[in-house]
C-alpha cells in the first residue's frame, strides 16, 4: 500500500462553539480550505484518529459520518467500537 492509498482523518469536539463532534480528512484537503479545517480540529479536542483506505472509501465515510452523528446524540462510543466498525477499511 502506498502513502496515497490511504486518507488520514480525525474526529474531534468542538471546545469553543458548541461542543459537537466533527470529522476532517486531512488528505483531502485542498488550498482553499485546509489552513481553516486544521485550525478547527487543532482547537477542537482529538477524540479518534487514523486513517482508512481510500480503496471504498465512501463506505468508510460513510460509517464515520454515522459514529459522528451518534457521538453528537450522546451515545458513548469508545476508541475500540470505533475501530471495530471501520476495521475492514483499516490500512494493514
Amino acid at each position: 500500500m502506498f502513502e496515497s492509498d490511504k486518507i488520514m482523518f480525525e474526529i474531534y469536539r468542538d471546545r469553543h462553539y458548541n461542543e459537537k463532534f466533527h470529522v476532517v480528512y486531512y488528505t483531502e484537503l485542498n488550498e482553499n480550505n485546509k489552513h481553516v479545517e486544521i485550525n478547527r480540529a487543532l482547537a477542537g479536542e482529538s477524540y479518534f484518529d487514523g486513517f482508512i483506505r481510500d480503496f471504498r472509501k465512501e463506505e468508510a465515510k460513510q460509517i464515520i459520518e454515522d459514529i459522528v452523528k451518534q457521538l453528537n446524540e450522546g451515545v458513548q462510543i469508545d476508541k475500540a467500537q470505533i475501530i471495530e466498525k471501520i476495521k475492514e477499511h483499516i490500512p494493514q
